[in-house]
């Protein structure tokens, strides 16, 4: 199995937030489905998913509100930038993602779409709980806790 390379994955959309905001408790890989001039739009980098979810619907998990603005140099064929998307996923991925939504009250957030090795377009999803203020009070004070002790160590030799 070949190891994957920061140079072969290129980034084209960031949830920044996604970690701020919830517990990611299972990260995993998906395919989406795009149509017309969408990889393009991709590939233009303008592509936004901060306010984005994945649901079950169907049968299928749908990426909603996920923008991928119009290709600047399409015709009128461009794609419209905020319908909702297929993710590919194997079938027990996408039992065991259904199950997890419906039973135990989590959700599926984007953390970023990016092109692989191939150059196929990629969701990486997150499974996830939300977090309440205090949780982010108390991730906020650990991490600026942990910044302060290595500020510290550095000084302290």
């Amino acid at each position: 199995m070949a190891t994957k390379k920061k140079s072969d994955v290129k980034v084209a959309a960031d949830n920044r937030k996604a970690r701020h905001n919830f517990f990611i408790d299972q990260v995993l890989e998906a395919g989406i489905v795009l149509v017309g001039t969408e990889v393009k739009g991709l590939r233009e980098g303008h592509a936004t998913i901060g306010e984005s979810y994945a649901t079950a619907k169907d049968g299928d998990i749908m990426l909603i509100n996920a923008n991928i603005p119009e290709y600047s140099r399409g015709n009128r064929e461009n794609h419209e930038a905020k319908r909702p998307r297929k993710l590919l996923l194997h079938k027990r991925e996408l039992a065991k993602l259904t199950q997890a939504v419906t039973r135990e009250g989590m959700t599926l957030i984007p953390l970023k779409i990016y092109f692989n090795e191939q150059g196929r377009a990629k969701v990486e999803l997150g499974l996830a709980k939300g977090k309440k203020l205090h949780d982010k009070r108390e991730t906020d004070k650990e991490r600026s806790w942990k910044r302060d002790k290595a500020r510290l160590m550095r000084q302290k030799g």
